[in-house]
C-alpha cells in the first residue's frame, strides 16, 4: 500500500479519535451533574457495555449485519432512537432546573439508573 494511502488513513483516525462520541458525552454530563459519587457506575457502565459490544461481535453480529442492510439499519435506528430520547430527556431535565431556579439542587438519580444509561449507550453505540 502506498504511502500516501497509511498518511490519509492516519490523519483520518486522528480527527476520529478528538471528536467526543456519545459515551464520553454522556459521561461527562452525568459526571458534572452528579460528581464523585457517578464515578464508579459509570466506568463499570462504559467497561461491561464496550466488552459487551466486543462480545457480539466476536460471536458474529457484525456479519450478520454486514450481510444484512435491513438488520443493519434496524440496529442503526434503535440505537439512534436512545440517544434522542436521552438527549430529550436531558434537555428537559435542564429545562426544569432552569426554570425552578439557581438555587435548585441537582435531581437525584440512582447510581443504577446511572450505570443502566450508561450501559444502553455504550452497548449501543456503533463503533
Amino acid at each position: 500500500m502506498p504511502v500516501e494511502s497509511w498518511l490519509a488513513f492516519a490523519a483520518a483516525s486522528a480527527v476520529l479519535l478528538v471528536i467526543p462520541g456519545p459515551t464520553i458525552l454522556t459521561v461527562i454530563s452525568y459526571s458534572v451533574t452528579h460528581g464523585r459519587r457517578a464515578a464508579i457506575p459509570l466506568v463499570t457502565a462504559v467497561a461491561l457495555g464496550d466488552s459487551t459490544a466486543l462480545a457480539f461481535s466476536l460471536l458474529g453480529l457484525g456479519s450478520v449485519l454486514a450481510a444484512s442492510s435491513m438488520a443493519f439499519t434496524l440496529v442503526k435506528a434503535a440505537g439512534g432512537a436512545y440517544l434522542v430520547y436521552l438527549g430529550v430527556k436531558m434537555i428537559r431535565t435542564g429545562l426544569a432546573k432552569a426554570t425552578a431556579g439557581s438555587a435548585a439542587t441537582p435531581v437525584g438519580v440512582s447510581r443504577r439508573r446511572l450505570f443502566l444509561n450508561t450501559y444502553g449507550v455504550t452497548a449501543t453505540n456503533p463503533k
